[in-house]
This record gives C-alpha cells, structure tokens and sequence, in this order.
C-alpha cells in the first residue's frame, strides 16, 4: 500500500510541474543581425544577416556584401554567435522520467524482437528533463527504445509541443538492432574474471538471421495468412525506406556486422557506439556505413586503450573518411543529453576543426535521419530552428543562449534548473547573469 501510495504522490508531482506552454506559431518577422554565423556545414559568416519568416529562414548573407531591408523584429546579435539547432541522436529522451518510478518508465518492451514497437507513442512532450535541453540549444531528439535484440522503431522529435502528434517531425526513421556482444565479462561484479568470448554468440547470431530471413519471406508472401506484426514492421527497413540501426561495440562484432549487412543486403545500415570502428575505418568508408560514434565524455572502453579514446575517437573516424555523427548512450543519458554541444566541443579540442565538429551534431545527424531538407544548417528555405549564443555554444563557458526558435516559434529557455537559479541568487542578493 505503502508503494502505491508513493507511485501516485510521484505521478501528481510530475504533473503539478508540468512542462511551460509551448510557444505559439510564428506570426511576425524576425532579422537578427550582426552575430557570427556557424551554418552546420562547415562554414562561417562573420557578420551575418538572418531573416525568419513563416518559421523558415527566407535570407542568410553577409551584412558587409548584401544589403537587405530589416523586416519585423530586428535582433541585434553583435559579438555573438547564431547556430543551428543541435540533434540529439540515439536519445531516450521523453520515455524516462523518474527512473525510480516504474509508472513513468516506458524505454522498452518485453520480449527478443520488437520490430513493431514504436517509442514516439510513448514520447513525453512535458516531460521536465525535455525542457531543461533546450538552454543549451538542443532543440531536436531522436527518440530511441531499449532492449531485446530488435529493440523496435525510433522518432525524431522537436522540443517544445503540446504532445507527441506535436512533436513529431519524422515519423519511423528506422529500426534499432543490439548486436550479439562477441565477448563477455566473467565473475560478478565485486569480483570480476578475465574475459572471454560469450559462449552464446553464435547462437545469438544465428537467431537474428533466422528472424530476419523469416521476415523478408513473409514480406515477399503476396497473401500472407494472418497478419504478423513483426515482419511486417520490419519491410521499410528491408527495402531500404527506413535506416537499419545496429548497436556494437568491439573490431570483432564489427566486422562480423559488416558480413551480416552484405550477406543480407541491408541497404541502409548505420553502427551505433562502435568502438573500434576506427579499425575499420576503410572498410566502412567503402560500404558508405555512417557511425554514431559513442559518448565522447566517457572511460575507455578496455584496460589496454589510451585513456583519451573516447575523446579523440570520432576524430580517428573522420579522418578515414567515415561520416560520423554523435551519440550519447549509456549512464544518466537522459540528464547527459545537454551537454551534446560540449561533446563536440571536447573532439574539436582533440584535433577535429571546430566547425567539422558542429557538423557531428547538426547537419550530419540530419542527413542521417533524412530530415536535411529542412533542418541542419543555416540555409535560405530551411526550418528557423535555430539559437543564439553569447559565445561559443561548444564550450561551456560560452554556452549562454539568449534567444532559441524551433521552426521559427519564439521558444522559452526556462526550466526547473533556471528557476532553482533565479531564487537561490536572489535569496543571497547576488547579481543574475543572462
């Protein structure tokens, strides 16, 4: 009883501190002016001028070349920076609230193949933990399910709606796989053995091809007898409509994917974490295999690699000509997800030029998920999906957004953390800095 109790006390917490009233529809014109210009792709406008109108960018140019008359609102941006919204991919964002609290839990399904689950059903568009990755210009989320070996479909969401129909701008971008772990720990955890390949391996293997193979004769069946969910789900994905998502780790496992996908012709394969792909680098590179490279900001993954691994990874891939994009997978990654920016500030100071770095989480997952049409970069046509920055948005300490639009609505950058902010400085009398 004692349980129950404290489910339904936790459940009407979350809801008396539901998320703020989405920003209406952009009704009139914006034209920031002045502040540099990071596009997504690479290039940067120094002195830039920005039109938004009908929630799409309707001019970019250089303020010193192009001469344009100021319509609506005109936002004088000087010194500072305009980016493109960051993506987050590979996110469970919206399907966890309080871990602690199993009603609000909704980040997989029971069962080994879930082809036909869908997480954007479950998506939580007031969710507080949503609202407070906006601050740090993270406005769009691919929203991912978890567990079984096909953990089923992921979506691609806006930050700031009324509900998930709201949300959505891609509706199924793809199927998620968790790969066979090829070697596995013995021991327990307060007494860990030596490693050693999993003896299920093979096994596992063998079940995911099984699956697979029944699902493209049952797709190929003109008249199948009595519908069948999961192979259904999975044809998109067979016939190269959506991405086949595989989530690996490790050379080995690696290379036995790469097998899989041309014994299996999957015609849109992307490798998520992928540790030591950069092993393989050239092998990707010549199958065009776009990464989700692993979390930067975290321990290497075995005892024998350089301790700043995580750190320089996606640069290795890059540099083998891998399209490459990043992820954020693994502990606390709901709360993790605002510091994406900071990731791809930490592989640009690794080596990786800094605006190739915004490109890892901006313009190249937007391709990935193909949503670039409209979002991405800085371009004449695309969606004002957009933030302004007091300085440098992949470092922390420039991070300081005074203005973020999401298809060119006027969005609010408050949250739980700005509130809890605001009244421990007034209460010490401290000056508050925006």
């Amino acid at each position: 009883m004692k349980k129950i109790i404290y489910t339904i006390c936790a459940l009407f917490a979350l809801i008396a501190t539901a998320q703020q009233t989405p920003a209406p529809a952009q009704t009139g014109s914006y034209t920031i002016m002045n502040a540099t210009a990071h596009i997504g792709n690479g290039e940067v406008i120094e002195n830039s001028i920005i039109v938004i109108e009908n929630g799409t960018i309707t001019a970019i140019a250089d303020a010193t070349i192009a001469r344009m008359d100021v319509k609506g609102e005109k936002i004088d941006a000087y010194g500072m920076h305009v980016y493109p919204g960051i993506i987050a991919m590979n996110s469970t964002l919206g399907l966890v609230e309080v871990d602690a609290v199993n009603a609000s839990v909704d980040v997989r399904e029971i069962g080994t193949f879930n082809p036909h689950i869908r997480s954007l059903i479950a998506y939580n568009a007031e969710s507080k933990v949503v609202e407070s990755m906006r601050p740090n210009g993270v406005l769009i989320a691919q929203v991912v399910p978890r567990g079984g070996r096909i953990s089923g479909k992921s979506s691609v969401v806006q930050l700031d709606a009324w509900n998930w129909e709201d949300a959505t701008i891609r509706t199924d971008d793809g199927v998620h796989v968790n790969w066979p772990s090829s070697f596995s720990r013995t021991g327990s955890w307060y007494e860990p053995g030596p490693i050693e390949p999993s003896k299920d391996y093979d096994k596992q293997l063998i079940e995911l091809t099984d699956f697979l193979n029944n699902a493209k004769a049952y797709n190929l069946t003109s008249k199948p007898e009595g519908l069948n969910l999961k192979y259904a789900a999975l044809q998109p994905a067979i016939n190269g409509n959506e991405n086949f998502y595989i989530h690996v780790n490790g050379e080995k496992a690696i290379r036995d994917v790469l097998k899989f996908i041309k014994a299996n012709g999957i015609k849109k394969p992307v490798l998520v974490g992928a540790r030591e792909g950069d092993k393989v680098g050239a092998e990707l590179v010549a199958m065009n295999i776009p990464v989700l490279a692993g979390r930067v900001h975290d321990l290497p993954a075995r005892e024998d690699e350089d301790f700043d691994m995580p750190y320089k990874f996606p640069k290795l891939l890059a540099d083998k000509g891998v399209m490459v994009a990043l992820e954020n997978s693994g502990s606390m990654e709901r709360h993790q997800t605002r510091n994406f920016p900071f990731y791809a500030g930490t592989v640009a100071g690794y080596g990786m030029d800094m605006e190739q770095a915004l490109k890892m989480i901006t313009l190249t997952p937007a391709k990935i998920l193909g949503i670039d049409k409209n979002y991405g970069s800085l371009e004449q046509g695309k969606s004002a999906t957009l933030f302004i920055s007091k300085g440098n948005a992949l470092d922390m300490r420039g991070n300081q957004l005074t203005r973020a639009f999401i298809d060119g609505r006027d969005i609010s950058l408050n949250s739980h953390q700005t509130e809890l902010y605001e009244r421990y400085m007034n209460k010490f009398g401290a000056e508050i800095k925006r």
